[in-house]
C-alpha cells in the first residue's frame, strides 16, 4: 500500500514537472499539440508571455522565439545610382518579431534563418530601388539618414508604387498567402509588400561602408595620379623659368659691378701711374744725376743675380757701365 502511495506521488509529481513550462524574458512560447499549432477562437496561434504556463503533459510541446532585437548582417553589394554609377555599399539591420503568431506560420515554424532570407531579399531591392533615385553625392554625404530611414520605413509599411503589383511568385507575397490560408482570412490586411505580413518589425537600417568598384577605384587613383603629376611637372617647369630669371638677373648685376670696379680700377691705376710719373718726373728734374745713378743700381742688381746663368756680351766703353769706372774718369768725361 505504501509503495503504491509512493508510486502514485512520483506520477503525480512527473505529470506536474511535465506539464509546466516557463517562458523567459525575451522570449515567447507557441504550443504545439500532436505537433500542430493550438490556436484560438480566431485560428490564431496561441502565444504565452514570458512566466510560468501549464500545458498537457507528452500531448503538447512548447516552440520559443526569440523576442529580442536580431542583427542581421547584409553583405557587401553592388548597386547603381542615378547617373549610372556602380557603388559597393555595406549595411546591416536591426529587427525583432512584433506578431509572433503571424511570424510563426509565415515563416514556418518560427526559423530565423527563414526569417532572414526572407527580410534579405526585400531589404536588398528597396535599398537597390531608394539608391537608384539617387545620385553619389547625395548618397555619401547629407541624404545618408534620409536614404536608410525610407528603406527602414518601406519595409515596415510597404510601398504603394509600381512594386505593389509584383507577381505571386513573391516569397513575402507568398508567405502571406499561407498566413491567410492558414488562419482562413481572419488576419487584418497587410501591404503584401511589408515585412508586418510575417509578422516583423525592422528596427533599424545602417550603411556601414560605401565604396567604388575596385576597377573604377584604380582608375580614379590613376587619373589624381597623373594630374598630380602634371602639377608637379608644371610647378617645376615654372620654377626653372622663375630660376632661369633670377639667374639671369644675378648675372646682369655681376656684370655690371664687374665692368664698373674695372673702370674704377683702371681709373685709379691711371691716377697712380701719372701720380708715379710725375714723382718720377719731379724727382728726376731735382737731380737728374743721383736719379741715373740710382736706376744703374737697380739695373746692376737685377742684372748681376748670383745664379750662375749670367752671361753679358758688352764693350766695357759702353754707357751701362759708366758707375763702375773709377770716379776720377767719370768726373774727367764729365768734364770733357
Amino acid at each position: 500500500m505504501r509503495k503504491s502511495f509512493v508510486f502514485a506521488i512520483a506520477v503525480i509529481l512527473v505529470v506536474l514537472y511535465t506539464s509546466i513550462f516557463i517562458v523567459y524574458e525575451g522570449q515567447r512560447g507557441i504550443v504545439l499539440r500532436f505537433g500542430k499549432v493550438a490556436r484560438d477562437a480566431e485560428n490564431k496561434p496561441l502565444v504565452y508571455q514570458p512566466g510560468l504556463h501549464f500545458k498537457i503533459p507528452f500531448i503538447e510541446t512548447v516552440k520559443t522565439l526569440d523576442a529580442r532585437i536580431q542583427t542581421m548582417d547584409i553583405k557587401a553589394d553592388r548597386f547603381l545610382t542615378r547617373e549610372n554609377k556602380d557603388l559597393i555599399v555595406d549595411s546591416y539591420l536591426k529587427w525583432r518579431i512584433k506578431d509572433f503568431s503571424r511570424y510563426y506560420l509565415a515563416t514556418g515554424n518560427g526559423e530565423i534563418a527563414q526569417a532572414e532570407l526572407l527580410l534579405k531579399r526585400k531589404f536588398s531591392d528597396r535599398l537597390r530601388s531608394e539608391i537608384g533615385r539617387l545620385d553619389v553625392r547625395g548618397i555619401v554625404t547629407d541624404s545618408r539618414g534620409r536614404l536608410t530611414t525610407d528603406v527602414r520605413n518601406s519595409l515596415n509599411l510597404g510601398t504603394s508604387d509600381g512594386d505593389t503589383a509584383e507577381t505571386a511568385d513573391n516569397p513575402v507575397a507568398s508567405a502571406a498567402a499561407s498566413v491567410g490560408q492558414e488562419t482562413k482570412g481572419k488576419q487584418p490586411v497587410l501591404n503584401q509588400n511589408s515585412m508586418a505580413e510575417l509578422g516583423i518589425e525592422v528596427v533599424d537600417v545602417r550603411i556601414k561602408q560605401i565604396n567604388l568598384p575596385q576597377e573604377i577605384s584604380e582608375a580614379i587613383y590613376q587619373r589624381m595620379r597623373a594630374d598630380r603629376e602634371a602639377e608637379a611637372r608644371l610647378l617645376r617647369s615654372q620654377g626653372l623659368e622663375e630660376a632661369e630669371k633670377i639667374r639671369a638677373v644675378a648675372d646682369k648685376t655681376a656684370t655690371e659691378i664687374k665692368a664698373k670696379s674695372n673702370r674704377e680700377a683702371l681709373i685709379l691705376r691711371g691716377e697712380g701711374d701719372a701720380e708715379a710719373a710725375k714723382l718720377f718726373a719731379d724727382a728726376f728734374n731735382k737731380d737728374p744725376e743721383f736719379y741715373a745713378f740710382i736706376r744703374s743700381l737697380r739695373a746692376y742688381e737685377k742684372s748681376f743675380k748670383n745664379d750662375g746663368n749670367n752671361i753679358m756680351v758688352l764693350s766695357p766703353d759702353s754707357d751701362f757701365f759708366r758707375y763702375m769706372k773709377a770716379p776720377f774718369k767719370q768726373h774727367s768725361n764729365t768734364n770733357d
